[in-house]
C-alpha cells in the first residue's frame, strides 16, 4: 500500500515561510509524480503544484505563482513544498498525493498537515 506522510505544517504570521515535506513509506517516491493540494475550510480541495518524475513542475494554482515552489529529493524519498510570503488565504490543510501523471488521477493521498497563516 502506498503511504504518504506530510509534515512541516504549523502557525505562521503573514509574510512568513514554511516548508512542507512529503515522505513515502513502502514504496519509492520517485516512481510517481507528486502533487500538493490544499483544502480551506468550507472550500473544495484544489491543486497547488505538481512535480514530475524528472523534476518538471506543473502549476495548478495562479494564486501561488512566485511564492510557492516544489522540489523533490529522490535520495531522501521526499518531496518538498516551499511556501514563502504566506497570506491568510493560504490557510488550509495541505495534502500530498501520488499521481499517475501531473494533472492526472491521484493514486494515493497523504493524511494532510494544517497550515495556518495569521493576519
Amino acid at each position: 500500500q502506498l503511504q504518504l506522510v506530510e509534515s512541516g505544517g504549523g502557525l505562521v504570521q503573514t509574510g512568513g515561510s514554511l516548508r512542507l515535506s512529503c515522505s513515502a513509506s513502502g514504496f519509492t517516491l520517485d516512481y510517481y509524480p507528486i502533487g500538493w493540494f490544499r483544502q480551506a475550510p468550507g472550500k473544495e480541495r484544489e491543486g497547488v503544484l505538481c512535480v514530475s518524475r524528472t523534476g518538471g513542475v506543473t502549476n495548478y494554482a495562479d494564486s501561488v505563482k512566485g511564492r510557492f515552489t516544489i522540489s523533490r529529493d529522490n535520495a531522501k524519498n521526499t518531496v518538498y513544498l516551499q511556501m514563502n510570503s504566506l497570506k491568510p488565504e493560504d490557510t488550509a490543510v495541505y495534502y500530498c498525493a501520488a499521481q499517475s501523471y501531473c494533472s492526472g488521477p491521484v493514486v494515493s493521498w497523504g493524511q494532510g498537515t494544517q497550515v495556518t497563516v495569521s493576519s
